[in-house]
């Protein structure tokens, strides 16, 4: 994993935590309604109103956005034209809150997945207004999950971490093993603190610490610190093994402005969601490589899988799986056999039972297919879909980037079978399955798929990060001004370049 991937731009993430003190308002003690316009129509606001736009913009950070962004600088003091800076900057604020600061659609090639609803959101500022619940409306709008508080939460802490100035990174050097004495295990210490794995200070006596604490033998890599650094692992996704180094390291360097950054396009991504996804849907998250399985409403299975490397992104979309295919044939895309298969031997080639039709590679079903013993057809144009494999080690790897685009699914014959079970077509299936040729299964019920890519996320339990392996966090990151420089519009490979 490059460095880069953690670390970025962040101290100008330092800002977002600046209240909006250059706004000044001046409460309107008399309550009349004011008279301006913005975008042609008069709201009425109040003194009460003004102050409470004011006040809701200056705590935009708690969403991850800068309140410069909606309003900067002094207010006009002429009336007509302080309340039309009001209108404008509570309608961008609530458009922003409501469906995403950014348009991803300008961010990235391929982005599929629905949109929030629309929203009158004029009327809606209208009537907070008249009912003096400005901040209250405003609020309602950003998304209302546990997912969403609590990156929210994170942020503001991390926020708080990078406003200290306290954050250093640990030297590179060797791998630090459990047990091992080495200059920079202090610092190790004190990153871990700051990013709250590790309590500064010991527990009171007769009670246990609720975290392993770092106050003795500064040189040495303790168990307490070692099971910090596990811990650290299991968030990040990586191996457990409880060594400082690789990708440990570059997590554990990657500073509070940082993880503020990754945390702020989180909530943005949220942001561009469906308030009411479909009750029964697969979601993968492709930063985290993992499936998540919802069925009216209710999550009822999570596992992982393996999504596209680096520089072969698998998509963000949304698309319905609407058959499956029992042992699928695999007609290899004209780019992949061009630059994969065309140097390979006639032997490797009959080994691994590919043909030549009409000038594209075919591979026939079989233990050997890259598909495995199921694909799961989806209605999308870019040729993505979920897919078995013969790799089934893979899915034990913490780094599971490793397909052409495509999404492997584990065990993926189990969950065929489960959606089978669910929709009544287990004969059918069952019999597709064991007449081993290539067979299609339509579904009773199309079961739409969300491909998101989110490098920070709630487990239920906590937050975790992932690396931004496709680099995709910088451009949201530009466009909310958290870093310099404006988004450049990135291309998706070509569906001749996608596959397993």
């Amino acid at each position: 994993m490059s460095k880069n991937r953690w670390i970025g731009a962040a101290a100008s993430l330092a800002l977002c935590s600046t209240a909006l003190a250059s706004c000044s308002v001046k409460d309107n003690q008399s309550g009349q309604p004011g008279t301006g316009q913005a975008a042609g129509e008069s709201l009425n606001w109040t003194g009460k109103a003004e102050k409470q736009l004011v006040d809701a913009i200056s705590q935009a950070p708690a969403n991850g956005l800068k309140p410069e962004l909606f309003l900067n600088g002094d207010l006009p003091k002429n009336d007509s034209q302080r309340y039309a800076a009001l209108t404008d900057a509570g309608l961008r604020y609530a458009e922003a809150l409501a469906h995403g600061y950014a348009d991803p659609t300008k961010l990235i090639d391929v982005y599929t997945i629905p949109r929030p609803a629309a929203q009158d959101l004029r009327q809606g500022l209208a009537q907070a207004i008249q009912n003096g619940n400005v901040g209250q409306w405003l609020a309602s709008l950003a998304p209302q999950t546990e997912e969403y508080k609590a990156l929210s939460q994170a942020h503001l802490h991390y926020l708080r971490l990078a406003a200290t100035g306290r954050f250093q990174p640990v030297q590179q050097g060797k791998p630090i093993k459990p047990g091992a004495s080495d200059p920079r295990v202090p610092a190790v210490a004190a990153a871990l603190t700051i990013a709250g794995y590790l309590e500064s200070g010991a527990a009171p006596q007769g009670s246990p610490p609720a975290k392993p604490t770092a106050a003795s033998a500064p040189n040495r890599y303790s168990p307490q610190m070692v099971a910090a650094i596990k811990q650290l692992q299991s968030d990040f996704g990586f191996k457990t093994d409880g060594i400082v180094g690789g990708d440990t390291l570059d997590a554990l360097n990657a500073d509070p402005g940082y993880r503020a950054r990754q945390t702020a396009v989180a909530m943005e991504r949220l942001r561009w969601l469906q308030r009411d996804p479909p009750k029964t849907r697969v979601d993968v998250n492709t930063a985290a490589a993992t499936l998540d399985f919802w069925r009216d409403g209710q999550h009822v299975d999570q596992r992982n899988v393996v999504v596209g490397e680096g520089d072969k992104p698998t998509p963000q979309l949304q698309a319905p799986i609407y058959r499956l295919v029992a042992n699928p044939t695999w007609t290899v895309p004209k780019g992949l056999g061009d630059n994969e298969l065309a140097e390979k031997g006639p032997a490797w080639l009959a080994e691994n039972n590919f043909t030549i039709k009409d000038g594209l590679y075919v591979q026939e079903s079989g233990p050997k297919n890259s598909l495995g013993l199921v694909k799961f057809d989806m209605d999308d144009k870019q040729a993505i879909y979920l897919h078995d494999t013969p790799e089934k080690a893979w899915f034990g790897l913490p780094e599971r980037h490793r397909s052409h685009g495509c999404v492997r699914v584990e065990n993926a014959l189990q969950f065929a079978q489960a959606i089978a079970a669910n929709q009544g077509i287990t004969d059918q299936f069952g019999k597709a399955l064991a007449s081993n040729k290539e067979t299609f299964v339509k579904l009773q019920d199309k079961i739409p798929v969300r491909l998101l890519y989110h490098t920070a996320f709630w487990d239920g339990r906590q937050v975790q990060f992932r690396p931004d392996i496709y680099d995709w966090d910088t451009n949201v990151a530009r466009a909310l001004k958290l870093e310099p420089g404006k988004p450049i519009r990135q291309k998706q490979p070509e569906s001749g370049d996608i596959g397993p």
